[in-house]
């Protein structure tokens, strides 16, 4: 059996938990190594380009969150295998990663620079990109974006969506995605009741 350790900050968003959630849904065993943000300066040491999440397979250390999610997505069923819809899987998870980088660049601010950032934010970029992936879900039946299930672009999706109306970003009003892409709420409900996804965040509660 393929030994799998994923690496990432003991928080449940980021680049990591889509990797965490396809693995957990594919019911594929792998090592969930947390860690605290003091200890990310040690952590990144030991990285390729100090970055995380990091993933090993049989010792071999793998870089690139979409790459790593992809292959979680494979092991677990949850990548199309035709061409056509895994580029549509593709086109989905690469916008989410532009959109992500333009929020990160947030990220260490303070102060009014941090309120300025986050507000040119959401007067520009975020609605658009919203309105985009609202736009794609719909073009591809409105319920999944791609292969007419659940794949890991859904997930990618989720976890975006979920971070951005938990009131856990400074700046950034709750209610954005209900006021600008209504159906990408919708998704991330139908998302989160889905049995094997519950299950996962079961495992956390209090």
């Amino acid at each position: 059996m393929t030994q799998l350790t994923l690496t990432y900050f003991d928080v449940h968003g980021g680049r990591g938990e889509p990797v965490r959630l396809a693995l957990h849904i594919g019911g594929i065993a792998f090592e969930d190594k947390r860690f605290g943000f003091a200890e990310f300066a040690e952590v990144r040491k030991t990285t390729p380009l100090s970055q995380v999440p990091v993933l090993h397979v049989d010792g071999v250390q793998v870089t690139q969150s979409d790459a790593i999610t992809r292959y979680a997505g494979k092991l677990a069923g949850l990548y199309p295998t035709d061409a056509f819809q895994a580029l549509l899987c593709d086109e989905v998870m690469d916008g989410l990663e532009e959109v992500n980088v333009k929020l990160g660049t947030t990220f260490g601010l303070a102060g009014d620079a941090l309120k300025d950032a986050r507000t040119a934010l959401v007067n520009g970029p975020l609605p658009k990109y919203l309105g985009w992936l609202e736009a794609q879900l719909k073009a591809h039946g409105g319920q999944y974006f791609a292969d007419g299930r659940l794949t890991i672009a859904d997930l990618k999706v989720f976890n975006f969506v979920r971070g951005l109306s938990s009131g856990q970003l400074d700046h950034i009003p709750t209610d954005l995605v209900a006021k600008s892409a209504p159906l990408l709420s919708a998704h991330q409900h139908r998302v989160a009741d889905s049995p094997a996804v519950a299950h996962y965040y079961a495992q956390f509660a209090a």
